[in-house]
């Protein structure tokens, strides 16, 4: 291969975006070429690509997304690509999901916990800001790869494993109280029995 064959192989090093990893990302655009050729003149600027047959996203609040994530990996299978964007993590998920997720989270949620923020889900007929193969703390966006594509076919969950992931976030979600915890060397009589 020449070198123009593969035109990020040093400057995806720096983020752990691929070469295989950009033209997986591309590969969802209607000209995918056109868009490797923009991030090889400008390898900090991040794209718009259409969701809904490469990946769906799904857009989480950043903290219950760092949540749900933690889920993923230390409970779970892992995930997929994931970003960050202007306060909200972006989960790349298999193509369907943005279509059946709203529908498992309503029945999951059904009588128990309204502890999950809403998601965004973004499919078919959809398109996402990518954040560009390489940091660009000078761009003004706040955006950056957690999780960077680095394969040509990378494992993206589903809408199963991604309620699995939500749910375990929002019941371990740290619970903060306005009441002081109680003393523990406080010794406490059962008044029960008194007679």
């Amino acid at each position: 291969m020449s070198a123009r064959d593969e035109p990020f192989s040093d400057r995806f090093d720096v983020s752990g975006v691929t070469t295989d990893g950009a033209a997986w990302l591309t590969s969802a655009g209607t000209y995918p070429r056109s868009t490797l050729a923009l991030w090889e003149e400008r390898p900090t600027a991040p794209v718009v690509l259409p969701c809904g047959t490469a990946f769906d996203v799904v857009s989480v609040p950043a903290i219950f997304g760092r949540r749900m994530l933690d889920r993923l990996w230390d409970e779970g299978p892992g995930s997929g690509p994931v970003a960050t964007l202007r306060g909200r993590m972006l989960l790349f998920s298999a193509p369907g999901t943005a279509q059946r997720l709203p529908s498992l989270l309503r029945w999951e949620e059904f009588g128990r916990t309204g502890a999950i923020p809403p998601l965004l889900c973004h499919g078919t007929g959809d398109a996402v800001t990518v954040p560009a193969p390489l940091s660009a703390a000078h761009s003004g966006l706040t955006s950056r790869w957690l999780v960077a594509p680095d394969t040509r076919h990378p494992w993206l969950p589903g809408p199963e494993i991604l309620v699995w992931a939500a749910v375990r976030a929002a019941r371990n979600a740290v619970r903060i109280s306005i009441f002081p915890p109680a003393d523990q060397d406080a010794k406490v009589y059962d008044v029960s029995r008194r007679r």
